[in-house]
């Protein structure tokens, strides 16, 4: 997220996304969907491990204070994302495995965080 200053939310938004959608491809994923919108929700990026369709929250956040931008993602948003990926499984007739990842963003650096929670919002 280096370059020019980011001036809206939505820049900063997008900028982070570029970045985990990067880092995951640098890991040999390949990013096959960005913002799943769904009425329970969205999802930053849905991509694919191997066999296993992953679906990714990109947090951002200046500073890693107050618990840093992994700890943002909160259990209501872990819930959020849960059905939305249920509505993205169902619409492709997706069956094999899923699960989901952080892509945390603190004053710019990047952390993936594989499996972050599970299916039960935990």
């Amino acid at each position: 997220m280096r370059g020019a200053p980011l001036n809206s939310r939505a820049e900063i938004g997008r900028a982070a996304e570029d970045a985990a959608a990067a880092l995951l491809r640098a890991k040999g994923m390949t990013v096959v969907e960005r913002n799943f919108r769904a009425k329970v929700g969205e999802i930053d990026l849905v991509a694919r491990d191997r066999d296993e369709i992953v679906f990714v929250e990109v947090r951002a956040r200046a500073s890693a204070a107050f618990g840093g931008a992994a700890a943002s993602v909160g259990g209501a948003k872990r819930r959020k994302l849960i059905k939305a990926a249920q509505l993205w499984l169902l619409a492709r007739g997706w069956t094999g495995p899923c699960r989901f990842d952080v892509v945390a963003l603190d004053a710019g650096a990047a952390t993936h965080i594989p499996a972050a929670f599970d299916g039960s919002g935990r």
